[in-house]
């Protein structure tokens, strides 16, 4: 694997690493789920390693705003009590994204592809997610995080990273390189509309009479996953991405189903490096639709933090220390484009 392939795989693991709350277990136990590395820390570093384009986001800085509908099924009812799944359409804000700090990043290189929600319920109610289009997250905890970003962070003298440290905290954490091996084996995306996108994260499905059914989500496009060669890609250049989704949008292409692979006895939830195994039961909880489409970059979701810890009533969060430690650096970053941008 080429030090670009690695930079871009530390990138994809930033798109996630963050939020401090109380986490419930599968095992029906509640408690704050730890979160080893320092927040700040965590920020400075991801900009030391990935760079900083001062007054945008420090990952996910190529994006756009969409809105949409979502309407959920009887299944999903018989899961949980949540508001969003009543059956009647619920809207939602989107944001599609590329990885990484760099607002000018290429559309047609291989990597992470994001698409945020909001969904708006009804009494003020709010439920946010950060979904990739990868099955696993970067890094196991937030220490392992920040220890992956660190061995990545290019020496001075060379303006590389050092590939002798690179690969000692490599051997030492195989997990931290599972998500540059899934990008690897993927196409370029031919389209944001045309992704899988998971949680990555375990999260609990309470009904009205207190059960609790826990699983991971991913959002399946209705027309299919699209990918494109690399002489396609080439083709389409730098920067396509958005126009084709406005495309798509006005055809009436782009929606995706919300799917629950629900875990089994024994499977793991509270990692996000390691998804729950092939053939698990999948139950379909709704549908959404991509409904409008910024005309530039400008748009509701620009300042929007989608903290995946702001749960409606009816889903809980497991145990997942990455999950537990994202808010804080998601306000940390905020606070500093914003700063960024009032100094300009």
């Amino acid at each position: 694997m080429n030090t670009t392939t690695l930079t871009r795989t530390a990138l994809a693991a930033a798109c996630a690493a963050l939020l401090a709350a109380c986490a419930h277990g599968p095992d029906g136990q509640t408690g704050a789920a730890a979160t080893d590395a320092d927040p700040v820390a965590l920020v400075n570093q991801l900009e030391a390693t990935t760079g900083k384009f001062a007054g945008h986001r420090r990952s996910g800085a190529k994006g756009v705003c969409a809105a949409g509908s979502f309407v959920g099924s009887s299944q999903a009812r018989a899961l949980s009590s949540a508001s969003a799944f009543s059956g009647q359409p619920v809207p939602v804000l989107v944001r599609f994204s590329l990885t990484g700090p760099n607002p000018n990043a290429p559309d047609n290189t291989k990597g992470q592809r994001n698409m945020a929600l909001q969904f708006d319920l009804p009494g003020g109610e709010q439920w946010l997610m950060g979904n990739i289009s990868s099955p696993v997250f970067g890094a196991e905890t937030p220490a392992q995080f920040l220890g992956r970003l660190q061995s990545l962070q290019a020496d001075p003298a060379t303006k590389k990273p050092d590939p002798a440290r690179v690969k000692a905290f490599a051997d030492a954490n195989p997990q931290v390189l599972l998500q540059g091996k899934y990008f690897a084996s993927q196409p370029v995306a031919a389209s944001f509309a045309g992704l899988n996108y998971w949680g990555v994260h375990g999260f609990g499905f309470t009904n009205a009479q207190g059960q609790t059914t826990w699983g991971k989500w991913v959002f399946e496009p209705v027309g299919g996953v699209l990918g494109l060669s690399d002489e396609e890609a080439k083709a389409r250049g730098a920067n396509f991405l958005f126009d084709d989704l406005r495309q798509r949008v006005q055809a009436g292409h782009a929606a995706f189903d919300f799917n629950l692979e629900l875990a089994a006895p024994g499977d793991r939830i509270d990692s996000a490096t390691t998804p729950l195994p092939a053939g698990r039961t999948k139950v379909t909880l709704g549908r959404l639709t991509i409904t409008s489409v910024s005309p530039d970059g400008a748009g509701p979701c620009v300042d929007t933090n989608f903290s995946p810890l702001v749960l409606p009533r009816g889903v809980v969060a497991s145990a997942d220390p990455i999950l537990a430690a994202r808010a804080a650096p998601y306000a940390i970053s905020q606070q500093r484009r914003l700063e960024e941008r009032a100094a300009k």
